[in-house]
């Protein structure tokens, strides 16, 4: 599910930046009202403003809900890492208990 979600979330940013860079700025409205030749759209002189600003805007937030999603998959994955669930303890067997006799240890000299 991480996978999908970081794959959707790098094709939405590529396809944000694509799209804010093929739109023009407002300073391009201004010679477009003058008889500049962006005046002569397939929308008309304002309809892809609109239809592209809110393509953005939906973009936008979808960018936004898969980052939240990739923020939680992450925290999830820190908190298990670090929580005491992942420690494994080793099966409990008795062990004799040894005796000491006094040395420091067994290649002690005598």
């Amino acid at each position: 599910m991480q996978t999908f979600v970081l794959v959707v979330h790098i094709i939405l940013a590529v396809l944000m930046i694509v799209l804010i860079l093929v739109q023009h700025g407002k300073g391009a409205d201004a010679g477009a009202s003058f008889g500049g030749g962006g005046a002569a759209t397939v929308f008309g002189a304002s309809g892809s403003a609109n239809f592209l600003t809110r393509l953005t805007a939906i973009l936008t937030a979808l960018f936004f809900v898969t980052s939240l999603s990739l923020a939680v998959f992450a925290k999830k994955q820190t908190s298990d890492a670090y929580g005491l669930k992942t420690v494994q303890t080793a099966p409990q067997t008795t062990v004799p208990p040894q005796q000491n006799s006094g040395e420091t240890s067994p290649t002690a000299p005598k």
